[in-house]
């Protein structure tokens, strides 16, 4: 009777020491409270009263990082936010180095996010956020690898601007963009007046080439039955006649 008892017994504490991890996680189990090892993915004995352990989630996080105030190196005032991919590499790092691993990384990534934007111009904030996200992942891996994390990517998501300096950079690219078609429009001019002053010499070396584009010019506007063709006729001409006129009589 007393063996069967024991068997019993043993076979209920086998029973509710059965502990099932998943195939994304990762246990840290603790004997006596101490760490004992690192439990992989399947059924792992866990014995009651006298071991303990804390699961791990593996697989890759996104941290959304809120909107932060900082200021830029040239004294703009700027919000800017951020989401922030990571995944624990050492599960017993990430439980015994820090006390809540995701509330650190997120409080480490704000602070970071807070200085490297004050280390930047606004136009580099806004230019180069590529390489602005690669900082700060730098700065915030380095910092967590103690914690047994690793981050992944960082991605600036969105910098606000207040509506003064929004106005003043429309003007910006405003004036800018009113640059370059003027730009553009006397370097059209200058290559039609090259064009002109080429055609021009041409017609002047080549007799009756003059003639024959003064009636092609007034061929083309003959056929619009709107346009009036005006003769200038020279002053001298007509004292030319005038002599003629004398000297017939």
């Amino acid at each position: 009777m007393l063996i069967k008892f024991i068997i019993y017994a043993v076979v209920f504490v086998v029973i509710i020491s059965i502990r099932q991890i998943n195939q994304y996680q990762k246990g840290v189990k603790f004997t006596f409270g101490k760490f004992t090892s690192i439990m992989e993915p399947g059924w792992r004995m866990v014995l009651p009263i006298v071991q303990s352990y804390q699961k791990v989630d593996v697989r890759i996080k996104a941290v959304d990082v809120p909107d932060q105030n900082a200021i830029t190196r040239d004294n703009v005032t700027v919000k800017v936010n951020a989401v922030i991919y990571y995944k624990v590499s050492d599960a017993e790092k990430a439980i015994i180095e820090v006390e809540d691993f995701r509330y650190a990384i997120s409080q480490y990534a704000q602070t970071t996010m807070r200085n490297i934007v004050g280390e930047v111009t606004l136009d580099e904030l806004l230019s180069s956020r590529d390489k602005i996200a690669d900082r700060i992942r730098e700065i915030v891996d380095k910092e967590t690898d103690a914690w047994g994390l690793k981050v992944q990517n960082v991605e600036l998501k969105d910098v606000s601007l207040p509506a003064e300096m929004e106005r003043t950079i429309g003007k910006q690219a405003e004036a800018e963009r009113e640059k370059r078609a003027v730009i553009i429009n006397s370097e059209g001019e200058l290559a039609a007046s090259q064009n002109i002053s080429r055609a021009a010499e041409m017609l002047s070396k080549t007799p009756g080439a003059l003639h024959l584009r003064t009636l092609q010019s007034i061929n083309d506007m003959s056929s619009d039955q709107s346009n009036t063709v005006v003769y200038m006729v020279p002053v001298e001409v007509l004292k030319a006649f005038e002599g003629f006129a004398k000297k017939a009589k």
